[in-house]
């Protein structure tokens, strides 16, 4: 019984990876009507559901309440997503400006079902971002007609449709913009009978923390952790030096220092904010450029330089294009273009033709890698094109009352401080100082280490952690929002936990000041590599959610858990190969340690998933849909769970299997967070 249910686990987990990957392929339609949606997926998860049951009763488990309540709430949640399979409803309903429509269609069979009252659509409007055709919210104003009962709403990309069950969101427009493509979602039983399942699985994972049987509060009491450890750290290599000499090069002509140093100051409308014009021309440079000065000038020079002689700055190459295959297509030899470049002799545009062609040969397939660069370029020219049509400067008007000048002080010191470069080369400069002292330590095979250097290595913790607070409060106090809306900003939270993490711990296990530092140093080296956009933007309105902020937070804590536990395995796997006899108390210590860490790094990211899925559903109807984000999260959490599995998986009691086994796993956060965005794409592929 015991490995018909593991090589089930398995099955799936591998299903969910390989699926993904077809998905990439061969699209959604593909991969849901054969894979997510099929019957045999359905059994295949029954059978999981039914033979895990027959299991747990066999092994007894209701002797441990905690356990068997985690496990019931999985249950639970399982025969929730088979009443959504088999009696959920979902489809499409079009309807055209002052049409009713009383039926929709649904998506799996492609019947037509009826609705029991009719909606009408009354206006359809939809925005757009500034000087692009891409829009930033559309909205649909319909009215519910059920016998002698009506009424207006306003379906929206953040802001569903619920009567009698049936929930309406957002999903297209017709392209006169006279209709538009409601997604409908119809199953009040399965959604009841999840939540219950969430909430259920949210007390048992605080019920195990605090039941004297489960294995969390066996660990805490465990000798090893109350003596604590100083052990070897693996060598990490050295980081590159990305300060590079300012060119000394000047263009001509140019705006005015004093007169554009003087204008930094002035507020504007920017991203639907008011922001300093410092803000704006340090973000315009740094997304054509690369960096927030261009050959000795300042951005408000730039920006300034632009608008004041376009034809010369036309001709200036400070347009940065990454990708080698869209330069050559563009017959561009050098890394930065000029504007002139991407248009022929005729005056067409040449990212038109490229994206076109590009379409052509890849219909129903996720973008590729020349086709994001395109996007990636076109925006850069569009906004070159938004600035000169006086669209991307907007003056304050009159009705809206300026900021306090504090803010706007604060704002432009926030621009000129490189929280990110500074705490990346600092934190991983202090960290490497720790591994020497560690491998000084280890060399002369002493256990105590003076306890000046101790108070020092903490005092530079805690500067690095009020540091990273006061840039990410600021970052707050400026935009008005907790900073967790792209990329970066939630690399930049990771970062601020592993540290908050290494406070917590550094009296009870010292090794983590020495982890806490290499982690989020790196944590933070791939935010400031990767950043394309490190600028302070309005979020799309689907992103405005509380939820969306706690689902995040929860998500980036357990990943720097588990960045804890992989860097653990990764220096106790060391210390078996290089001398297992000598060091086997340090490496039961390490194992103990990860295996605490396990608990709420796990739970945490159970939370942090089914939090998301309410998200969802508030936002989009729907609360699992199996994006590609979705998927390798689930996976995550899968390949993790089962590392709490000892008394079945035998294995999981030796350390030097269970420390690699963790250090693999790593590989699915890795997958989850970076992989989806640039490899599947999907719903959830924010950058």
């Amino acid at each position: 019984m015991k490995h018909i249910v593991i090589l089930l686990y398995l099955i799936i987990t591998i299903i969910l990876a390989i699926a993904t990957v077809f998905e990439a392929i061969y699209g959604t339609t593909f991969i849901s009507t054969y894979c997510y949606q099929s019957s045999w997926f359905f059994a295949l998860w029954a059978v999981l559901g039914i033979w895990g049951a027959i299991y747990i009763f066999q092994r007894k488990l209701w002797k441990r309440p905690a356990s068997i309540l985690l496990h019931t709430a999985f249950m639970v949640m399982l025969v929730g997503a088979g009443i959504t399979w088999l009696w959920g409803e979902k489809g499409i309903v079009h309807i055209r400006e002052g049409e009713t429509q009383q039926n929709f269609l649904q998506t799996n069979d492609t019947l037509v079902r009826p609705l029991p009252f009719q909606i009408r659509l009354n206006t359809f409007n939809i925005s757009y971002y500034p000087g692009t055709e891409s829009p930033t919210n559309y909205e649909s104003l319909v009215s519910i007609l059920d016998g002698t009962k009506s009424f207006e709403q306003t379906i929206s990309m953040n802001n569903i449709l619920s009567y009698k069950g049936y929930r309406f969101y957002q999903s297209s427009f017709d392209e006169d913009k006279k209709g538009t493509w409601l997604s409908v979602n119809h199953d009040p039983i399965g959604i009841g009978v999840t939540y219950t399942g969430y909430f259920l699985m949210v007390i048992a994972m605080l019920y195990v923390l605090v039941s004297p049987k489960c294995g969390f509060r066996k660990l805490l009491k465990h000798p090893l952790l109350q003596k604590g450890i100083l052990s070897l750290v693996l060598v990490f290599s050295a980081f590159a030096n990305t300060l590079s000499a300012q060119e000394s090069e000047t263009v001509k002509p140019i705006w005015n220092r004093e007169t554009a140093d003087s204008s930094a100051y002035l507020q504007i409308i920017y991203n639907d904010r008011i922001a300093p014009f410092n803000t704006l021309a340090r973000d315009f440079t740094t997304k054509l450029y690369g960096k927030p000065s261009y050959k000795g000038l300042s951005a408000e020079q730039v920006v300034g330089s632009w608008l004041l002689f376009p034809e010369a700055w036309a001709k200036e190459p400070m347009i940065l294009i990454k990708d080698k295959e869209l330069r050559d297509k563009l017959g561009i030899t050098e890394k930065y273009a000029c504007y002139l470049d991407f248009f022929d002799q005729q005056g067409n545009y040449k990212l038109r033709t490229l994206w076109e062609q590009s379409k052509s040969s890849r219909k129903n397939a996720p973008p590729s890698a020349l086709q994001k660069a395109i996007t990636q370029v076109d925006e850069k020219v569009a906004l070159i094109s938004m600035l000169q049509q006086g669209e991307l400067i907007q003056k304050l008007p009159p009705t809206i009352a300026p900021l306090p000048q504090q803010k706007i002080i604060a704002e432009i010191w926030y621009n000129k401080i490189p929280f990110c470069k500074i705490l990346f080369m600092a934190n991983l400069t202090i960290g490497i100082i720790i591994f020497v002292f560690l491998c000084a330590q280890i060399v002369r095979n002493s256990t105590n280490s003076s306890p000046k250097i101790n108070k020092i290595f903490s005092f530079l913790l805690i500067i690095s952690f009020l540091f990273h607070t006061f840039g990410m409060g600021l970052r707050w106090y400026i935009s008005g929002r907790i900073p967790l809306g792209n990329g970066y900003e939630t690399m930049m939270f990771i970062a601020w936990c592993i540290l908050c993490i290494a406070l917590i711990l550094r009296n009870k296990f010292r090794l983590c000041v020495a982890f806490g530092f290499l982690l989020s140093g790196f944590t933070l080296l791939v935010a400031y590599l990767g950043q394309n956009n490190p600028q302070i933007t309005s979020l799309m309105p689907v992103l405005h959610s509380p939820i969306l902020s706690i689902h995040v937070s929860v998500l980036m804590i357990a990943y720097a858990l588990y960045g804890f536990i992989t860097l653990q395995g990764m220096l106790a796997l060391y210390l078996h190969f290089h001398n297992n006899k000598l060091y086997q108390e340090q490496i039961n210590t390490l194992t103990i340690f990860s295996k605490l860490l396990l608990y709420p790094a796990t739970f945490l990211m159970g939370i942090g998933i089914f939090v998301g899925a309410i998200w969802a559903n508030i936002s989009w109807g729907n609360y699992w849909s199996w994006d590609p984000k979705e998927t390798w999260a689930l996976i995550t959490f899968l390949v993790y769970a089962a590392g709490f599995h000892s008394e079945s998986i035998g294995k999981f009691n030796k350390s030097a299997f269970f420390h690699t086994y963790m250090i693999f796993a790593f590989l699915t956060v890795l997958m989850t967070y970076f992989g989806v965005n640039n490899l599947l794409g999907g719903m959830h592929s924010y950058k």
